[in-house]
């Protein structure tokens, strides 16, 4: 059983060592060490969403509202509500709610398309954009502290890795 870095656990092992010893000795013959690899990033994610949360509702967002603004504001010009929604992290389902808030709070504007009058244009206003680059030094700065016990070659391997598990899960740019 692979067992932690020394000096950061008192035995040397994390929760999901003990998870996948115990799932061994219930049932050895089963090969149990895919829930190394999976028990690890469902905790890291709720470890993450727990601070980037922390870090939003000090600018009285959520984390799928950020993603709106923010990628309305590193993508080139407005984009259609279904452009947004293929480049943010927020589902079609729900992009339209956020849209609607985020325009009811003075952050966006939908505008006709100039080239197509059934489509919409979705773009910051002045307001959107001030909050979001009031949000995001802030954002990469807890980002940084959650990564801060890796190097930055640790970072950058750990980053080709999660983005070989996602293309083999078929997450790929269109």
């Amino acid at each position: 059983m692979p067992t932690a870095q020394p000096g950061l656990y008192p035995d040397g092992v994390d929760h999901v060592d003990r998870v996948v010893e115990q799932w061994g000795r219930q049932r050895p013959d089963l090969d149990v060490s895919p829930m190394g690899v999976i028990g690890r990033l469902t905790r890291l994610t709720g470890f993450v969403r727990a601070q980037l949360g922390e870090t939003f509702r000090a600018h009285d967002l959520d984390s799928p509202t950020f993603d709106v603004l923010a990628t309305l504001r590193r993508n080139e010009g407005p984009l259609t509500p279904k452009e947004l929604t293929a480049s943010s992290m927020v589902s079609s389902g729900a992009i339209t709610q956020r849209l609607d808030r985020l325009e009811s709070l003075g952050l966006v504007v939908r505008k006709p398309s100039d080239t197509d009058g059934r489509s919409l244009r979705v773009e910051l206003t002045e307001a959107g954009l001030a909050l979001v680059d009031r949000v995001l030094p802030d954002h990469l700065a807890t980002e940084r502290r959650i990564l801060s016990s890796l190097t930055a070659e640790q970072q950058d391997e750990l980053a080709m890795l999660l983005r070989i598990l996602l293309e083999s899960l078929g997450d790929t740019v269109d």
